[in-house]
Order: structure tokens, then C-alpha cells, then sequence
């Protein structure tokens, strides 16, 4: 670690931005105190742990990141993703439960910071925009889904999605209407908030007025739940229960929650970098993020993510470095103290706040874009939503990622081999079907091959290619290949390469190749098929390959 990483965003410091920094700590403080309680109890644990989660990942991301701006704490996103996952271990809020969950944030934050330390950060891009809104649609549905007892005023459920729905539906004539109304009006208010200036605090509005009301009304013996006794504590640092088959336990969970914390951090912090125009080091920020998790565990809390709404809040409010983080995160130890204050906030209330977060990343607008552009990436975002609202999060991610691979192989099996004709006058040779006046030369076929030739694809190369030359009647007498996008080709490929070789030795026909990179030439040359083609055989530019072994009239 580099002295100069620490607290990098406070190096040269400027008084004129304290102001700014300032609101932003003041606005981010009202937007995270009523979210992470409501996402502490999506994580099926006690009230107070989510304000240790958004202490812990803010010091620890203002100490080592590199975003001036990124907000980090407790994310619904990957909230029901472990709380479903530990609730198969143990029962919900139980002291297990919660030992386990202390477990899974260290694993979680050392994974994420690994990548962060190993320059993994590619393993973000393993999940394609279309997975990833379908991903994100499908646990909004789970937070919904989870959100409907509490909002409705009927006992907690749990099971499949299909089996906490029926139930709903089966007590709806049970339904509490004072709790109903509370979730109704805070839900609301947020978005009333969010639609007039995204400043505003409005799940902070809708908490404290529903938690007045829910006190001066005794609304409790009309049947509306509480949050209860908030244990107001510092807290103990350290791991208990911990051992190889706790580890053994958590370890595939902690992927895929470290998956999705490294895809929706690099997302965030790439997308305000870019909207505010400053530089970020992912890696860097990568390794905050996880150092966040780490101590968040340590404290009795669990995993921290990167969140895009406070990230937007602290950018909206003007936030020039982490101070405001800072701030917002010293201002919440402050009232750790008094955290049994919050004992009459409604849970009818922390429902309506996370049934809005769960409409915040329900990216109807973007599936409406996958589905009019591509009906098949349509398909595979919605077959990870339906994976992952009703099968889980584990076997979501796990379909997520498997579909990406396969949507990548399919594309890359059937790469088009393009036929190019020269640009009368010039010596540039593009695709026929640009239509620019370009004619294939008499006697010469020019194909355009650029992508790497592999077991995928072999194939396919071989039947264009034999397709392109059965097209020219009388055969060409010279063919020539621009690989200039084949910059790998595996053995399966060689030998489709070869076959084509030997179709043109058959037709008596010249084969050259153009723009030839050094990996391709070691590879050709392992094969054995360099010194069949012949180095001579080999050219900077289709132009020249033309030119020295085409027939007289091919010539410019």
C-alpha cells in the first residue's frame, strides 16, 4: 500500500469546498440513516448493525479508495442475496445467524479487495448490461416480495417466493390498515422527495413523522409493529464461532456476493467519475470497498457494497471529497448513543422505504431498450430475473453468469467472414456490402477474417469460406486473407486453416495473407503452416499482397 493512497480525495484540500462538502455530509446523513436501518432488517439483522456497516465501509473507503464521491455502507442489493443464503444455516437473527453473516463480510471484503490488489477487475465484465438489469429486476422482486407482510401488517412468512406470496394472498382480509396506510405514505413521500429535488430527505421525513404519529396515537394496540428494543451499544470487535466448516459454509455465498459488490462498485464508481469528470483508480477503490466489508464483519455488521443513490446524493448536494462521507459517518456514531430512540419507527415505514429502493432498481426503461433491440438478450435478462425472483440469488448468479458465457461463445461461433472489394482509385479495400462503388477483382478473392479462429468458430470460418470461393465460378487464382482481428488461433482452428489450404491447392490457387500480428505468425509457425503459406506470402496490407501476386489487371 502506497502512503500517498491514504485519504487521497482530502490531498489538497481547498477551504472554498468545505461548504459543499458540508451539505453533502448533512444530505447523505438524512438519505442513510433511515436506508440502513430499513436494509439491516432486509438482512435479517438487528436495527443498529446497519449504522455499523455505513460507518465501517465509509471510513475504511475514505481511508483507501479513490473516488472523492462514492458513498459506501449497507446496500439492498446485496442484502437478500446473503440473508437468504444464511438463513439456510441458521435461523434469522439468532446469534449464529449473525456470527455467520460477521463471516461472510471478512470473506466477502477479502475477495473483493484481492481483486482490487491483483488487478482482477475484469471479472466485473463478466455479467453484460441486459444480465445485469435482469439481475437487478429479479431481487427487486425479492425485496418486494420479502416487504409484503410488514407493509400489510401480517405475521412474517418465509419459503419459496411463490410460497411467501400465496400466503399474503391468503391473509389479505387480515390486512392492517393503519400499517398499509403508514407504508402507502412514507412510500410517497420519497418519491415526492426524489420527483421535487433528490436532496430532499424524504425517507428521513417519512420515518420521523410516522414514528410521531405511531407514538401519539398508540398506534400499537391497533395491531402496528414496531422496530423494537435497538441495542445502543459500541460494538465488540472480533469474530465468534468462527472455523473451517463455518468458512467452508459461507465461502460459495461470499462469491457470489463479492460478484455483485465488484460489478455494482465498478459501475458506480466509473459512472460518476465520468459524469464529474475526474480520474479513478478501480482497483483502488476495489480495495476500499473490501477493506469496508472486512471491518464492517469485525464490528458485528455484514457486507458493504457501493451505492449508486447516496453516490447521486452526494453529487447532486456538490460533495468534493470524502469529508462528506466523514462527516455524515461522525455524525452517526454521535447518535449510536441514542439509538433507542428509533424503538417506535414503524416497520410498515422501513417496508415503504425498501419497496421504493426495489422500484429505484426495477430498470423497466432499460429491459424496454434490450427487448427493442435484441430479443434475444431480452431473453436471457429476463430468464436471470424469473432464476432469481423465484429459484434464488445463488442459482441467479450462477445462470447469470453461465448465459453471459454462452451469449458471448454464440456470437463469437458465428463471426461473419467478409468478401472486400478495392476502392476504385484509392489502394483501401472495404466490405462489398458498403456499397461505394467497390467490384471484386477478376481472378482475386479478398476476405476480412477479424476475429481470433478457434474450436467455436472453426467451422463456421471453413464453410464461408468455401461458400466465397464455390461463388467464384471459374475459381480466384489468388486468395487473400485479412486477419488483421485474428489475433490467437487455437489448434481446432489450424486445422480449418489447413483444409482451406488444401481446397486451394486443389484449385491451383495462391493463398497470401495481410496484417499478420506476432502472436498469429508463433502460432502459425507451431502449426506447421507457416512455412506451408511461406513468409514471402505474408503482407503489411491487402493492397500489397494484391499488388506483388494478383494478375496484371488487379494492379492499381
Amino acid at each position: 500500500m502506497k502512503p500517498g493512497w491514504l485519504l487521497s480525495s482530502l490531498r489538497g484540500y481547498r477551504r472554498p469546498w468545505l461548504g459543499a462538502d458540508a451539505l453533502a455530509a448533512l444530505t447523505l446523513l438524512a438519505i442513510a440513516i433511515p436506508e440502513q436501518l430499513a436494509t439491516s432488517r432486509l438482512a435479517g439483522m438487528p436495527p443498529v448493525t446497519g449504522l455499523y456497516a455505513f460507518v465501517a465501509g465509509t471510513v475504511a473507503f475514505a481511508l483507501l479508495g479513490s473516488n472523492p464521491q462514492m458513498s459506501v455502507g449497507a446496500d439492498s442489493t446485496i442484502a437478500p442475496l446473503f440473508a437468504v443464503g444464511i438463513a439456510g444455516l441458521a435461523s434469522s437473527g439468532s446469534p449464529h445467524y449473525i456470527a455467520l453473516v460477521g463471516v461472510l463480510a471478512v470473506v466477502v471484503g477479502i475477495l473483493v479487495a484481492l481483486v482490487g490488489i491483483l488487478r482482477l477487475g475484469w471479472i466485473a465484465e463478466l455479467l453484460s448490461a441486459p444480465i445485469i438489469a435482469g439481475f437487478l429486476a429479479g431481487v427487486a422482486v425479492i425485496i418486494i416480495v420479502h416487504q409484503l407482510p410488514d407493509l400489510l401488517g401480517l405475521p412474517t412468512t418465509t419459503g419459496s417466493a411463490f410460497h411467501r406470496v400465496s400466503t399474503v394472498i391468503g391473509h389479505l382480509p387480515a390486512t392492517n390498515g393503519w400499517s398499509m396506510g403508514i407504508g402507502i405514505a412514507v412510500f410517497v413521500v420519497v418519491v415526492a422527495a426524489e420527483r421535487i429535488d433528490r436532496r430532499l430527505p424524504g425517507a428521513l421525513v417519512g420515518l420521523i413523522g410516522t414514528t410521531v404519529l405511531v407514538a401519539a396515537l398508540g398506534l400499537q394496540t391497533h395491531g402496528v409493529a414496531v422496530l423494537g428494543t435497538v441495542a445502543h451499544r459500541v460494538p465488540s470487535f472480533g469474530l465468534s464461532g468462527i472455523s473451517w466448516s463455518s468458512l467452508g459454509s459461507v465461502f460459495p455465498l461470499a462469491g457470489v456476493v463479492a460478484l455483485v459488490v465488484i460489478t455494482q462498485s465498478a459501475a458506480t464508481t466509473r459512472a460518476f467519475a465520468d459524469q464529474e469528470g475526474y480520474a479513478v483508480n478501480v482497483g483502488r477503490d476495489f480495495l476500499g470497498v473490501g477493506a469496508g466489508s472486512v471491518l464492517a464483519g469485525l464490528a458485528g455488521s455484514f457486507p458493504v457494497d457501493a451505492s449508486p443513490p447516496r453516490t447521486a446524493a452526494v453529487a447532486s448536494a456538490g460533495g468534493r471529497t470524502q469529508l462528506a462521507g466523514l462527516g455524515a459517518a461522525a455524525a452517526v456514531v454521535l447518535l449510536v448513543p441514542v439509538a433507542g430512540l428509533l424503538q417506535d419507527v414503524p416497520q410498515a415505514a422501513l417496508a415503504g422505504v425498501l419497496i421504493y429502493v426495489a422500484v429505484r432498481i426495477f430498470h423497466v426503461r432499460v429491459l424496454a431498450a434490450v427487448f427493442h433491440f435484441d430479443l434475444w438478450e431480452f431473453g436471457l435478462a429476463m430468464v436471470t430475473l424469473l432464476t432469481v425472483a423465484l429459484i434464488g440469488v445463488e442459482q441467479g448468479i450462477g445462470v447469470a453468469v453461465g448465459l453471459a458465457v454462452l451469449d458471448r461463445t454464440r456470437l463469437s461461433a458465428r463471426p461473419q467472414v467478409h468478401v472486400m472489394a478495392r476502392i476504385p482509385g484509392t489502394t483501401s479495400w472495404e466490405p462489398l456490402e458498403e456499397d461505394h462503388g467497390t467490384a471484386e477483382l477478376p481472378g482475386v478473392l479478398v476476405v476480412l477474417f477479424a476475429t481470433p479462429l478457434y474450436f467455436a468458430n472453426a467451422v463456421n470460418f471453413r464453410s464461408q469460406i468455401n461458400a466465397a470461393l464455390d461463388r467464384h465460378l471459374d475459381g480466384p487464382g489468388l486468395l487473400v486473407m485479412d486477419v488483421v482481428g485474428m489475433h490467437d488461433i487455437d489448434y481446432t482452428g489450424t486445422r480449418a486453416l489447413r483444409d482451406v489450404l488444401d481446397t486451394l491447392d486443389h484449385q491451383h490457387a495462391t493463398f497470401a495473407m495481410a496484417r499478420v500480428g506476432n502472436h498469429l505468425r508463433e502460432n502459425l509457425a507451431r502449426s506447421g503452416l507457416l512455412p506451408r503459406i511461406g513468409t514471402d506470402n505474408l503482407f503489411p496490407s491487402v493492397d500489397e499482397a494484391v499488388t506483388a501476386l494478383g494478375p496484371r489487371e488487379s494492379r492499381p
